[in-house]
């Protein structure tokens, strides 16, 4: 496998990476990376000095599946994962990183949990998931519990394989969880990173993918639901970087009662070199009640013409009333009406994730949080 592209310079809104805590600077939330981030309520989480737990990842209910361990500079723990920001370079220095292995077709799910038992302490942690050429399997990464967690999600997708991530952010309050994922794609190789956020006062990933070789694809989905108090943001990249690639990306997103947040920066570099591909990015919102705050920024940055396509767009909307009085019309209740519109609202990105254990996780937690809102308004 090449090693990626370290440069990230090129790009006028992704920062440049470097695995030395050093050249990251303590942010103050006045630059571009961090201005939507309430970085004051981070401050010790950006200490390179402080004493940091390990979440231990449990391989639920999987046979045949092993963790391994990997040091520092042992391969493949680098290959893909450059840190792009202070938090993602302290947990790329932690001495052992968990090692996912996958060299064959497997079929059942393989779900990791983690789970957080306090705050007290910070939490960092580095994993690696490799799929050698022409394997085949989803991964499902679930979080959980109470932490103060930095995650770094390193994935090398080999030649003609076929690799689903999804990362599942179910963390109890008042959890804080930041994160790097990063995918460098072998060539001919499909590549699924879906990203479900629920819980948890602060969620911040950044999810990266760059390309290893001709044709490539990769699919970036996400659903998220902001409550009271929740700040839930995501960032992609993707770096076209090699001929004939592809990506499209799409995340969906509702927020419900005052001071509930969300942030989605996508951002979409062709380079010169990139000719023949296509891609396209989206983002929608549906706010659900007033006091909510949504920030939404699609960028694309094209350095050739010679491309199949390229576009992007964000939209964000209220709760549409006519759909509302249409079921209601029907003898339908306005509590359950509000429920089938939200569920319309995600059904788009959950046909596409063709997991049902996931949609329904989704949609069950969907649904305790419209149950709740409808209880405090009463």
């Amino acid at each position: 496998m090449a090693t990626p592209t370290t440069n990230m310079s090129v790009s006028h809104l992704h920062p440049t990476g470097s695995l030395a805590i050093a050249d990251h600077r303590l942010p103050s939330g006045k630059e571009e990376v961090w201005r939507f981030t309430p970085v004051m309520d981070l401050i010790d989480m950006f200490d390179p000095n402080t004493e940091r737990g390990h979440l231990a990842p449990a391989v639920g209910g999987q046979s045949g599946i092993t963790l391994g361990r990997l040091a520092v500079g042992q391969g493949p723990r680098g290959d893909a994962l450059l840190p792009v920001d202070r938090a993602a370079a302290i947990a790329a220095q932690v001495d052992s990183a968990d090692y996912l292995l996958i060299d064959q077709a497997v079929a059942a799910p393989i779900q990791l949990d983690i789970t957080g038992h306090g705050i007290d302490q910070p939490t960092a942690d580095h994993l690696v998931i490799e799929a050698k050429p022409y394997s085949s399997a989803t991964v499902v990464l679930h979080y959980r519990g109470h932490a103060r967690h930095i995650g770094n999600v390193e994935v090398i997708v080999g030649e003609s394989a076929q690799l689903t991530v999804v990362s599942i952010q179910e963390w109890d309050r008042p959890a804080v969880h930041l994160g790097q994922h990063e995918a460098l794609i072998g060539p001919g190789s499909n590549y699924r990173h879906i990203t479900v956020s629920l819980g948890g006062d602060l969620v911040r990933l950044t999810n990266n993918v760059s390309y290893a070789g001709v044709g490539g694809e990769a699919q970036m989905l996400g659903v998220y639901f902001a409550q009271a108090g929740q700040h839930l943001e995501h960032r992609l990249f993707v770096d076209h970087n090699h001929p004939r690639g592809v990506s499209h990306v799409d995340y969906r997103g509702a927020l419900q009662d005052r001071n509930s947040r969300s942030v989605w920066v996508g951002d979409v570099l062709i380079r010169p070199e990139a000719v023949g591909i296509e891609t396209y990015e989206a983002n929608k919102n549906l706010v659900l009640t007033d006091g909510c705050r949504v920030h939404a920024v699609p960028n694309l940055e094209i350095e050739t013409g010679d491309i199949i396509g390229a576009g992007h767009s964000a939209s964000t909307g209220r709760f549409d009333e006519e759909q509302l009085f249409y079921l209601m019309s029907r003898g339908i209740s306005e509590a359950e009406a509000r429920r089938l519109v939200v569920h319309g609202f995600f059904a788009a990105i959950l046909n596409r994730i063709s997991l049902p254990d996931v949609a329904e996780t989704l949609m069950n937690r969907i649904d305790q949080e419209l149950a709740f809102d409808k209880e405090i308004q009463s």
